[in-house]
């Protein structure tokens, strides 16, 4: 017997059983086992995971055992921000040491339902990524630094950042992000997996820390378009709407969408230009899709008026203070005092631990700002008007485009726990993020042996469509291989 020590959590890698997934047999031992088996032989360095669930072998013999499901007894790690019955709901903050959740978020108790045995959580860049200006992506106080597992002295960008690093080594083949503005397609692209950041609104956000709710979802993070897919569509709760029906179906019947010679996809151009390395993985990817017959329409160009991304980070931080302050009110005694004065008090007292390596100014900006609610709603209406009438959406009816492509953002970049970040080059997430648009990112190719993504963004409430045309492209992929 081999123990697994973790920050709250002990387990013990027992049992072997056998694991059919859409009829694929995984040998003796259960998916569950050898992901815990990994885990411990690997996370030791890449510090993805934050706890485990000590009943998921048990948990996955019952699901064996019982009828078939559509996720079939398949291990699933959980960003540190959503509620898991059982386990703490840090948001990678000791101040939320002690947030066990008692009910599962409802995107969980829908992936339960189908059969998904929640593995443990994910480390994440603490409250979100949504703490300093100065931060560094993958760290948390509760979690540590996770690195990026093709470069070990890279970021695996954040805030989902253990979900994708759980993905790309192997842990898992599915994990559970968040996004607020590139959250899971950053860590997906980065890390050299499949990252789906769904319509906004598609999924519940209850029993999610919140960082702005009008730009908040969670989504799938994989190893291939069809089980984010039919992630996505286990997430998802309410299928008594034709149009939720519809969506369901066509995320898990992926074959059924149109050939891509039917299609036409735009380029975003403004992703090009920066290094010359970025453009030839996109316009390798543009090559395949026109070989393929698909209508190309080239220099789509997604540019806001002055002032848009200052009042962009106004709304957010707007959106923080309230959206967090409410959550707060509805957890039970051990955190439902907390505010957001009174973290910034916290980590004040606790800066040893919790600001040893870049500070709250984005806490302290979004206490002080005074905003008010008409201000903040003329914000929240040109957001829209900006990136869905006068911006996607305008395009894809102008053009009659079925989506639009461009590189996700450039590779991993070095971990600087002085500095922070340093993102290089334009990326892909703001315009589907803010305009609540699906977004899938998918591996595009590699620069210095760093992965590349290539993004698609399509219309909202066509997420089925869109993972329709990325599954059609990733066809293409593999045949050229």
């Amino acid at each position: 017997m081999q123990c697994l020590a973790n920050t709250r959590i002990l387990i013990c890698l027992l049992g072997y059983l056998t694991l059919t997934f859409c009829g694929k047999t995984y040998g003796q031992s259960t998916a569950v086992s050898e992901s815990l088996k990994k885990i411990s032989q690997e996370d030791g360095r890449l510090n993805a995971v934050i706890a485990l669930n000590t009943e998921a072998e048990q948990q996955a013999k019952e699901i064996e055992n019982g009828t078939p499901t559509l996720l079939a007894a398949r291990p699933i790690l959980v960003k540190d921000n959503i509620d898991v019955v059982g386990l703490p709901t840090t948001a990678g903050s000791l101040a939320l040491k002690d947030n066990v959740a008692i009910v599962d978020a409802p995107i969980i108790s829908s992936l339960k339902k189908h059969g998904a045995v929640i593995l443990g959580k994910s480390n994440l860049s603490e409250w979100a990524n949504f703490r300093s200006e100065k931060s560094s992506s993958g760290w948390s106080a509760i979690g540590g630094q996770t690195v990026n597992p093709h470069d070990e002295d890279r970021s695996p960008c954040g805030s989902s950042s253990g979900s994708a690093v759980a993905v790309a080594a192997g842990y898992v083949d599915i994990a559970i992000g968040t996004e607020t503005n590139g959250s899971i397609v950053c860590p997906a692209s980065i890390n050299g997996i499949v990252g789906f950041k769904p319509t906004h609104g598609l999924l519940s956000n209850d029993g999610i820390v919140p960082l702005a709710s009008s730009q908040d979802t969670a989504g799938p993070m994989a190893s291939s378009i069809e089980l984010a897919s039919v992630t996505l569509s286990a997430m998802m709760l309410d299928s008594s709407s034709d149009d939720k029906r519809q969506i369901i179906e066509g995320l898990q019947n992926l074959g059924s969408g149109p050939a891509l010679n039917k299609l036409r996809i735009g380029v975003v151009a403004n992703t090009l230009g920066y290094d010359i390395r970025r453009d030839q993985i996109l316009e390798s990817a543009v090559a395949r899709l026109r070989q393929a017959g698909v209508g190309y329409l080239e220099s789509i160009e997604l540019t806001p008026p002055a002032g848009f991304w200052e009042d962009n980070y106004k709304l957010l931080q707007y959106e923080f203070k309230r959206d967090l302050n409410q959550y707060f009110k509805s957890r039970r005694a051990s955190v439902s005092n907390l505010t957001l004065g009174s973290l910034i008090e916290f980590n004040q007292d606790n800066a040893a631990q919790e600001l040893r390596y870049f500070d709250q100014g984005i806490f302290e900006k979004a206490q002080s700002l005074e905003l008010s609610e008409s201000e903040y709603q003329r914000i929240k209406d040109e957001g829209h008007k900006v990136t869905r009438e006068q911006g996607l959406d305008a395009v894809f009816d102008e053009h009659e485009l079925d989506a639009v492509i461009g590189i996700t953002v450039g590779p991993a970049w070095k971990i600087d726990l002085v500095n922070g970040d340093a993102f290089f080059g334009p990326f892909m997430s703001s315009y589907p993020a803010i305009g609540g648009h699906p977004h899938i990112t998918v591996p595009g190719g590699k620069i210095a042996d760093l992965p590349v993504g290539i993004s698609f963004v399509g219309k909202r409430n066509q997420d089925d469509v869109l993972a329709q045309i990325v599954y059609r492209y990733s066809l293409l992929e593999n045949n050229n291989d």
